[in-house]
């Protein structure tokens, strides 16, 4: 019953408050640090995240003998980013909700492709960004040649986006006070 029921209309609040429990003290300082998405080309995925999404390339880490890097992204000011390697990484790995482009060196001369989670079998969703004008954001992304998958004004949930990366990854693109309305 429970299962074709949570089908039909997802889980009722009680239910929800049933199934979250505390976390365990030790988990008060835990906190989300990373996404990790595998990119093709980290020239394009660079250009986009930093030039059309305004992140800010934390810090690059090489691993020769397993060829590959790591590019770790986020929403935070150049000048605070400290010159010490050794404080860098301590900072890099303090930063909340950062984004981990991995290039497996080669990958890009390939034709393989990483699946993105909404074609079948349908796993891993998208990233969310808050920007403040989502129409703004759009108009930006539209004269940069950003691919959408929806536009503010389509479907039924009005007022927020989605764009993909240059991998396919999709990018929901909302405003935090408008998701008062999406989602009564």
């Amino acid at each position: 019953f429970l299962a074709a029921n949570m089908s039909d209309q997802g889980l009722s609040n009680e239910a929800v408050a049933a199934a979250c429990k505390d976390g365990p003290l030790m988990s008060k300082d835990f906190m989300m640090q990373q996404t990790m998405l595998r990119v093709k080309d980290p020239v394009k995925s660079l250009d986009f995240y930093t030039r059309i999404l305004g992140m800010t390339l934390l810090q690059k880490f090489d691993f020769p003998s397993m060829r590959f890097s790591l590019y770790f992204m986020g929403f935070e000011d150049k000048n605070e980013i400290p010159v010490d390697v050794k404080e860098r990484t301590a900072w890099t790995f303090s930063r909340r909700a950062t984004i981990e482009l991995t290039h497996n060196w080669g990958s890009e001369s390939d034709t393989q492709t990483y699946h993105n989670g909404n074609s079948d079998p349908r796993g891993f969703g998208h990233l969310g960004i808050a920007v403040p004008d989502v129409d703004a954001a759009c108009k930006f992304f539209e004269e940069q040649g950003v691919t959408f998958v929806k536009k503010p004004d389509d479907g039924k949930m009005k007022g927020l986006a989605f764009i993909q990366d240059p991998d396919g990854y999709w990018i929901e693109i909302l405003s935090p006070n408008n998701m008062v309305s999406i989602t009564s």
